[in-house]
This record gives C-alpha cells, structure tokens and sequence, in this order.
C-alpha cells in the first residue's frame, strides 16, 4: 500500500503543481497539515487530511462551496483527491487577523467591524441543508467540560453531577432551538481569519477551519469571534461588535445579548474539555496555556442572568484552573486514552 508521501505526490502530478516546492505553513488541532507550494510566481496551499486519521476533505469542500455561493472569501479548490485526503486550494496569504492586531493594536476595532459584516452577511443568505447544531448537540459537546477537564483536574469524571449539569444544560439551551437557524462556522476566530485589503468590503475577510460548519443559532460565531481562546479582545471591542451586530440584524438586545451569553458559556465549556483532551489524549500540553482565557470567558458568562440554571453547577464541580491544575493536566500529557 503506498504510504502518505506517495500518494501525496501522485496527486501533485496530476495537478501541475508537482515540481513546487513546498513549505509547511501549519498544522491545527486536528491531524491535517498545510503546506505552500510555489511555482512560476505563483502559490497554492496543499491541504492534508489522512482519512485514516479520521479526517475527511468532504465536508470542507461543500462548506467550501456555500460560503462562496454566498459572495464570502472562502478559498477556491483547484483540486481535490477526496478518498486519500488531499486538497489543492487558493493561497489566501499570511495577513491572520491575529497576527495583524499584534503587531497593530490600532487594527482591532475595524477588522472586527469587518468580520462582524461578515456574519451579518452571511446570515442574511438562504439556509442551506447542514445538521443541527442544536440543544442536545451543544449539550453534549459542552460535557467535555467533564469528561476531560475534570477528570484530569480531580481524577475523575462525577457522573451525577455530570448528568445534572447536561439536564440543565439542554433545558436552558432549547428555547434557543426556536430561532430560524444559519449556517455557523463554529471555529470563527482571529487565527482563522485573514485579512485581503485589495478585495471590497466582507470579501476583505478570508475564511478559513470551517469544516464542521452547523445550523445554529446567529449568536455562535460573534461569540466565537469576540470571546477568543488565543488572544485576548479589548471590552470595549467586544461591546460595539455585539452592538453592531444587534443594529444590523435588528434583533431584540435582550433577547440576543441572552443567547450571547449562554452560548459563550456552552462554548467555552466545550473548549475547556478539548483542551484538556488535547493534553491528555492526543499528547499536545501546549493547549493548557490556554484554558485560563477560557475559565475567564466562562467566568464572564456565568454573570448573565440566563446561566443562572447552569451557573452553580459549574462552580461546585468544575474547579477554578489553578497552578497545580494546569500542571496536573500537562503532567498527565497522553496517559489518558480516548474511550
């Protein structure tokens, strides 16, 4: 059986691309890498996803095909080998919003502005046909919390107290059930997001890391934009984003700023235990460094009146990430087996 550099060469002769030389750009949380390849002034990217790894190209590429039906900069396939994993596509730069904010504290407020049209614009195209991101999903992602975090954190996982988190957990999200769904990216965030000055307005954004794409509700990707586990977004950022997004869509405040709220929680809640998964299964301690941003956002969150049901229950069984935790969590780094 031809191993990965083989079959990644086999789809390069096919493509023209196959005396490019390549560079390795990134690799994410999951198993895929990316790589730039160069040739006669020009670039592509070289997506990698071993189906063995469980990854799968497919989802990307019809998600892919939404967002650009839509008029959004998601970038354009050129090739593509589904059964082995592989992807030819538009080398959208190196211009990461986050990596732009850093060097240019100034940026922050516009780029945001511009990646807040974004959504608004996209959630004004027709829905497409994708799963539900709904009540019970969310619920369930969300009990990683559990399942990981506090497992590493105390050694083991409380099952009752698990159990009642997840009854809460679905009882406060369902009503949200009830608001006409769009398409979420779910991975919406400055490290995902590159900025393409010499396109026109929402276009200016280049889309990248959405694969797991859902229906769900319009609040999710501003709160995963705004409330980022990689960098911090000023207050008063975050406040006019939700504001703008609130006198776009003409939404009620309350009711938005109360899913806001209560999806931050759910999502950060799922964050804390991919994180924690990510140390303890998959041998990657480095995102550890990240979970106090998160139990900050999480904290945030637990100050709005419609986490009230959910609230005591994270506070009396997920223990606040201390020193010795975080350490624990990287001490334990790939020892935990995924089940």
């Amino acid at each position: 059986m031809p191993d990965r550099a083989e079959l990644k060469d086999r789809f390069l002769n096919g493509t023209g691309w196959a005396e490019a030389p390549r560079i390795l750009v990134a690799g994410d949380a999951s198993n895929r890498k990316y790589e730039r390849l160069s040739l006669n002034g020009q670039t592509r990217i070289l997506m990698d996803a071993p189906p063995e790894k469980g990854e799968d190209v497919r989802p990307f590429v019809d998600v892919t095909q939404l967002l650009r039906g839509a008029g959004l900069s998601a970038p354009e396939i050129f090739a593509q080998d589904a059964s082995n994993g592989f992807l030819l596509i538009e080398d959208l730069g190196d211009d990461l919003f986050a990596r732009l904010i850093n060097a240019t504290p100034s940026l922050e407020t516009p780029l945001y502005e511009t990646a807040t049209d974004v959504l608004l614009h996209l959630h004004r195209a027709a829905t497409p046909d994708l799963p539900r991101y709904d009540a019970k999903a969310m619920t369930d992602v969300a009990c990683l919390a559990f399942d990981w975090y506090q497992r590493g954190a105390t050694g083991a996982v409380d099952t009752a107290a698990r159990g009642s988190f997840a009854a809460a957990m679905k009882d406060a999200l369902a009503p949200l059930d009830a608001t006409t769904p769009v398409l979420v990216q779910r991975d919406y965030h400055a490290e995902n997001l590159i900025w393409l000055p010499n396109r026109s307005d929402v276009q200016r954004v280049g889309l990248l890391d959405y694969q797991d794409a859902m229906l769900g509700h319009p609040a999710y990707d501003l709160v995963s934009v705004l409330q980022d586990a990689r960098r911090d977004v000023s207050t008063d950022a975050q406040r006019a984003m939700v504001g703008r997004y609130i006198a776009g869509s003409g939404i009620d405040a309350d009711v938005f700023n109360h899913a806001y709220a209560l999806l931050g929680l759910q999502r950060n809640l799922r964050i804390l235990g991919v994180f924690a998964r990510l140390s303890l299964a998959y041998g990657k301690p480095h995102y550890v460094d990240l979970i106090p941003r998160v139990w900050g956002h999480i904290e945030a969150n637990l100050t709005h009146p419609s986490a009230s049901h959910v609230g005591h229950l994270v506070q009396r069984h997920l223990p606040k990430p201390t020193h010795d935790i975080l350490n624990s969590l990287k001490s334990q780094c790939k020892t935990i087996p995924l089940p």
